[in-house]
């Protein structure tokens, strides 16, 4: 009975084992865009991380194809030690428009290529950074299809576009997610015309209110003149008609 319940703690700590090694082999890596998002009709910055999946060989090479259906027409990249950035153009059907200019041709692909002491090794990665504009606002994301190359001859092709419903690709192309713009500064300055409107309207109010109060406060002020002529008028009656009597009553006298 001992040997039976060893022989299970033996097997239950081998299978909890198994797991935890299961669980520790790192996730697939992938050629990224970073971020992954961006807003429609901006500029930005991107890097392309590439990591080196290989156990013995190293990347010497990256080619990112820019997507010629959403041309961009300022394409800039980083200089990074040790790498030489090659940037092709190619024309356009339709011209673009850019800062009041017709630009008839785009950055398509950019190429870096490593010397010897650049190299990304076995378990490293490298960011190749670029600054793209304006973004289009037409589409909700924009798909980059690279090749990684290796110094061994291996070309991993990075230029599978996942579909919705479906599994992710084995090598799915690097995608940059596009957002829509916030509301146009049209709209916060409608919201500044009201709240001005509303302001308007309640100073008026006040205004009024005020005209009001002095219009009761100028009424107030006749009649208590008018009640003091009054008075006054008949006190001075009063010592009229005395005197009067006071004459009368002299003369006959």
């Amino acid at each position: 009975m001992r040997i039976t319940s060893a022989r299970r703690i033996a097997g239950v700590t081998a299978a909890a084992a198994t797991a935890v090694i299961a669980f520790a082999v790192p996730a697939f890596a992938h050629v990224t865009v970073q971020p992954g998002t961006a807003q429609q009709g901006d500029y930005t910055a991107v890097a392309f991380r590439v990591p080196d999946e290989s156990d013995t060989a190293s990347t010497l090479k990256l080619e990112v194809n820019l997507p010629m259906d959403h041309p961009m027409a300022s394409v800039r990249v980083l200089p990074l030690p040790g790498w030489t950035a090659v940037l092709e153009k190619s024309k356009l059907d339709k011209p673009l428009k850019s800062h009041g200019q017709d630009i008839t041709e785009a950055v398509s692909k950019i190429t870096w290529t490593a010397d010897d002491s650049a190299k990304i090794a076995p378990g490293q990665f490298q960011e190749f950074k670029v600054s793209l504009g304006a973004l289009p606002a037409d589409t909700d994301k924009l798909t980059f299809k690279a090749l990684q190359t290796y110094d061994n001859g291996d070309v991993v092709r990075w230029i599978d576009e996942a579909k919705e419903g479906q599994a992710e690709p084995a090598h799915p192309a690097p995608t940059l997610t596009l957002t829509k713009a916030p509301a146009a500064a049209g709209d916060h300055h409608g919201g500044a015309s009201a709240a001005a409107s509303a302001g308007a309207s309640a100073g008026a109010s006040q205004d009024d209110k005020t005209d009001s109060q002095a219009a009761k406060s100028s009424d107030s002020t006749a009649r208590t003149l008018g009640v003091v002529g009054i008075v006054v008028g008949v006190i001075g009656a009063a010592l009229g008609v005395a005197g009067l009597r006071r004459k009368s009553s002299d003369t006959a006298s």
